[in-house]
Parts: C-alpha cells; structure tokens; sequence
C-alpha cells in the first residue's frame, strides 16, 4: 500500500505532502511530509485549538455574543459575509463556521478576540516547528508580500492524532473539537467517494485551497481508525483531489477488512 500511494502521489505536479496513520495499530508513513507548505484553510485548525485553550482557561466564553460588522467581511468561503450587519454570533458560532463552512469572516474576528501571537505561541508550545500564522484570511496585500501561512502534513497529523487521542487542551475539548469537523460541509476530497458507500463512515476534516493550493487532512472511522493528510502547492489541484478520493477510498478498504479498489 505505501509504496502504491508513494507511486501516485509522485505523479502528481508540484509541491506534495502526505500523511497517514492508523489509530490501531500505529503504523505510519508519509511521503514529503515535513515540507512546509502555504496553508490554505488548513491553518483554521490551529485557530481553533487556541480558540478552545482560552476558553479552557477561562479567557474567553464560548457564549460571548460578538457583533458582526460591515468591515469585518471578506470574501470566498462563509456565510457571515453575506448576512446582515450587526448580527450577533457566540464565539463557538465562529469557530463552527470557521471550521465546517471556512468562512474566512468568522476566522479574521477569530484572530483578533485570540490574538495572532497566542495562536503561534501555543502552536510552538506543542511542539511544532514549521507551522505558522502570519496573516488574516485574504489578506492580500500581505499575500502579495510573500506572506503566508504554513503547515506540513506531518505536524497536522501529529495535531489530529492528539486530539483523537483526547489531549489536545482537554479530554472534552478534543471530542468537541472533533465533533465539529465531523459536521465539515466541503467533501468532494477526502470523503468524496466514501460518502456514497451503503456503510459511510465518520469523517473529521478540513480542507483548505487557493490557487494552486489543495489541502485535506482528517480522521476515517474505519474499523479501523485512521489520520491522513494531503497537502498540495503549485499543483494541478483537479487532478490532486481526484487521487485524495481515490487513496482514502483505499485505505478505508485496507482498514476495513476489504480489497483495495484503485491499482497502478
């Protein structure tokens, strides 16, 4: 399995990272996996991590009400942006749409309630060295700058094995965390093909893209639990997505008890 998935992936143009674990039994591999690559909506995991640590420790109340205002919109994904002025959402609304809708809106009022510095600092704090938050979502001018927003795939599957785990903030704040991406709304990646089988599994992800940028990182309830993660920079992203489908239909059979599908 691992050599076939290595000889996919290589086929594919430009920057690619992967990752996969099995919650079971603990094998791992990955192919490019702790290259640094611009993060996409990727990075929103990590917010939300943040987001979870202060209410935690009683910095911020996931009830607070926040007014939604004009000038806090930006475009792309969500739907804050396209709903009344003055509208009042909880902070763990934000995080929810944040996550399972990427809206863009509800992650830039995210970032200023936490604080851009809180979210590296703990990102640091566990341990990771090549992710980084170094704007707002559709911060062009930035962009424009050169500055981006970094993930690898092997840092976001050691993020996602730690929440299964329940030690991400808190036993109760990784089954939330989790539970929300469960309820992910984007899902023509990872789960494109195994939403339509008769036994669809669980699935916690987010996906992340740009131009030339796709992302998918999550956790498969097979049988068998598993992490995988595909990142992608500079890529022929129609392509990409198509072979996200296909490995994770894959590894779902491998950790199902079933045959593989999808062979060179």
């Amino acid at each position: 399995m691992r050599k076939s998935i290595e000889q996919k992936l290589k086929k594919i143009s430009g920057k690619i990272g992967f990752w996969y674990e099995n919650l079971v039994t603990g094998e791992s591999f990955g192919y490019q996996e702790d290259t640094p690559m611009m993060a996409a909506s990727v990075i929103k995991l990590f917010i939300m991590v943040e987001a979870f640590r202060q209410i935690d420790e009683g910095i911020l109340k996931a009830d607070r009400l926040i007014s939604m205002k004009r000038e806090d919109c930006v475009p792309s994904c969500g739907a804050l942006t396209y709903l009344h002025d003055g509208l009042e959402v909880t902070v763990m609304d934000l995080i929810t749409l944040m996550i399972i809708f990427s809206d863009n809106t509800a992650t830039n009022v995210l970032i200023d309630l936490l604080g851009m510095e809180s979210v590296n600092r703990t990102i640091k704090q566990m341990g990771y060295e090549s992710t980084l938050l170094q704007r707002k979502m559709f911060d062009l001018e930035k962009s424009s700058q050169g500055i981006q927003n970094y993930i690898t795939a092997a840092e976001t599957g050691n993020l996602l094995h730690r929440m299964y785990c329940g030690e991400m903030v808190s036993p109760e704040a990784s089954e939330q965390m989790i539970s929300i991406m469960k309820n992910q709304q984007l899902c023509s990646k990872i789960p494109f093909y195994l939403q339509a089988l008769s036994d669809e599994p669980e699935i916690a992800h987010k996906t992340g893209e740009d131009s030339g940028i796709t992302h998918d990182v999550g956790i498969v309830y097979a049988d068998k639990p598993f992490i995988v993660c595909f990142c992608g920079n500079e890529t022929d992203t129609p392509a990409f997505e198509r072979l996200m489908a296909e490995i994770s239909l894959d590894l779902y059979w491998e950790n199902s008890g079933n045959e593989v599908l999808y062979e060179n």
